[in-house]
This record gives structure tokens, C-alpha cells and sequence, in this order.
């Protein structure tokens, strides 16, 4: 008679598959078995960002119309005074002919052109100004230096 054709190290491998496949399914078995008792999975965080098992005793109570969703009402920049505004020129570049300027209240960035400027400006001088809505954010306009 013929020797097998399977070697000793192809019978210890297939040995291992069978006992990690049957491993396996025992496992499963007993996952399915204890499904039913399954323990609570739900955590809760107090007001301090500390996590509990328990839920909270007096929870505040929530009510959707109190919630606000954006920019609150009034602080939009559409709504804000347009009366003079001062600020600090931060840059500003004489050959290409424009700037900016931070606005001493809010502390923004305000772009300023040169055709907006009543008279010369240089790099530190505290000036006065309006703003109008640019394309690409608030531009001064009126740009005055104060003395």
C-alpha cells in the first residue's frame, strides 16, 4: 500500500482549524445563550464632566424653545452701530495701495483701499472710520488719521 499523501505538518494545521473553528462556535453558542441577560450600557456625565453608572437624582429640564440655534439676536455684525469707529492701522502697503486696520471695540481685522482714505496713513497711526460690507468681509471707508 501507498503512503498518505499528507505530511505531519499538513495534519497539525488542519488539527488547529478545527479546534479554532470549534472554539469559535462555542463562543457564539454562548454569547447566544446569555443574549437575554444583558447589562445596561447607558453612561451619564454631571454637570462637572465626571462619569456615572447611576442617572443623575434632579435633572434640569430642558425646553426647546429656550434653545438658540446661530447668532444670537443683536450681535450680528449687519446690526452693529454705524457710527465712527477707531483703530490702529496694522499693515499697509503704498504701492499696491491698500490695508488693514484693527478695530480697537471688536479687535477684527478691517480691510481699508486706498481710494477710501481722506488723507495719507502709515503703518501705526490711530485713525477713525465707518465700515460698509466688502465682498469679502468688512471694508473702512472715511479713513481718517486722528490727531
Amino acid at each position: 500500500m501507498g503512503r498518505s499523501q499528507e505530511t505531519f505538518g499538513k495534519k497539525e494545521r488542519e488539527k488547529k482549524r478545527a479546534k479554532k473553528k470549534e472554539e469559535k462556535e462555542r463562543k457564539r453558542l454562548e454569547r447566544k445563550a446569555n443574549a437575554g441577560d444583558k447589562g445596561d450600557n447607558i453612561t451619564y456625565m454631571d454637570v462637572y464632566g465626571n462619569f456615572h453608572d447611576t442617572p443623575p437624582e434632579a435633572a434640569e429640564k430642558v425646553k426647546a424653545k429656550n434653545i438658540e440655534i446661530g447668532v444670537p439676536k443683536g450681535a450680528r455684525e449687519d446690526e452693529e452701530e454705524d457710527g465712527l469707529r477707531k483703530g490702529t492701522v496694522t499693515f499697509y502697503n503704498e504701492s499696491k495701495g491698500y490695508g488693514f486696520i484693527k478695530d480697537k471695540k471688536t479687535g477684527q481685522s478691517v480691510f481699508m483701499h486706498v481710494n477710501q482714505l481722506k488723507e495719507e496713513v502709515k503703518e501705526g497711526n490711530l485713525v477713525s472710520f465707518e465700515t460698509m460690507k466688502g465682498p469679502k468681509g468688512p471694508s473702512a471707508v472715511n479713513v481718517q488719521v486722528m490727531r
